[in-house]
């Protein structure tokens, strides 16, 4: 075993490579972006070099009202989002870890939606909410749910809703997986005595299926809480974060601030604020983490 052994100074210089990838790609833009926020540096195209500016992008920062409003909206997009997903997924796992004819199928079917990429499944609902032709207004108003043809999309009271159930139709199939595989984890042995003692249905969910797949629906939660907080794509192809702003994000602010008012000074400064909170989402993710690890 001692003649298999890795000497530290060896393994340490097999790590170079990647420390050095990591370096260009990461730590650099990242010490690029850190300064950039003390800075009042535009995107014109003269290319000056900003002032140094201290914590003044910060402070308006945080007195912005705008910024608070897309913070405000971004936690909406992110607990509705994940929420409906948890109580949609759930139950569709249920669903897929009984026996029945065709289920290996239904498994399958399932990926479909979480393996299409964000901008086609953007795309898609963006055709499908036309107000023109989209089928969404097709079939409420053959159905009777509706008069006439309506602009989702283009009314600030739904247009965020409507972006949160894209969302959710493609990343539900995530919880649902997770879930499933958790169950399936479970021992038979367990219903088997639940059954015995006289549980129903819901009982046996609550005490045996949701102890058993809680570790690892956390973890699943954390995670598509940290992607729902940093949403951008959907909502630059669905809204442009229109109308009114109502769909706008901290992610879409962050963007706008950069490219569409050349600020990347004050951009890069909300930028970092942007990524202090997914930071402190990702320090909870890796917490129960460590916490499931160390449960015997």
């Amino acid at each position: 075993m001692s003649s298999l052994a890795i000497k530290p100074w060896r393994a340490a210089a097999l790590l170079v490579p990647m420390l050095a990838i990591m370096a260009v790609v990461t730590a650099w833009p990242l010490l690029r972006t850190l300064w950039l926020g003390f800075t009042d540096t535009g995107l014109a195209a003269s290319g000056e070099a900003g002032h140094w500016v201290g914590l003044d992008n910060y402070r308006q920062l945080w007195e912005s009202a705008d910024f608070r409003s897309a913070l405000g909206r971004t936690l909406y997009f992110t607990l509705v989002s994940v929420g409906a997903e948890v109580l949609l997924g759930v139950p569709v796992a249920l669903l897929l870890n009984q026996p029945f004819r065709g289920r290996v199928l239904a498994r399958a079917l399932l990926v479909l939606p979480w393996a299409l990429p964000t901008i086609v499944n953007a795309m898609m609902w963006r055709l499908i909410f036309n107000p023109e032709y989209g089928s969404f207004n097709a079939l409420l108003t053959q159905i009777g749910l509706l008069a006439d043809y309506r602009s989702w999309l283009g009314d600030p009271d739904v247009a965020m809703n409507m972006v949160i159930a894209a969302d959710v139709w493609k990343n539900y199939p995530l919880i649902a997986l997770i879930s499933l595989a958790a169950m399936q984890s479970i021992p038979a042995d367990l219903y088997e005595a639940a059954r015995m003692d006289g549980a129903t249905a819901w009982s046996r969910f609550w005490n045996v299926t949701l102890p058993g797949i809680a570790g690892a629906l956390v973890v699943a939660v954390v995670l598509r809480l940290i992607e729902a907080f940093k949403v951008f794509d959907i909502i630059y192809v669905m809204t442009r974060g229109g109308p009114a702003d109502s769909t706008k994000t901290v992610s879409f602010f962050v963007y706008q601030e950069s490219f569409s008012y050349l600020r990347a000074g004050s951009g890069a400064a909300h930028a970092v604020v942007v990524a202090a909170l997914s930071a402190a989402l990702i320090g909870v993710y890796l917490a129960l983490l460590r916490t499931k690890a160390n449960k015997p």
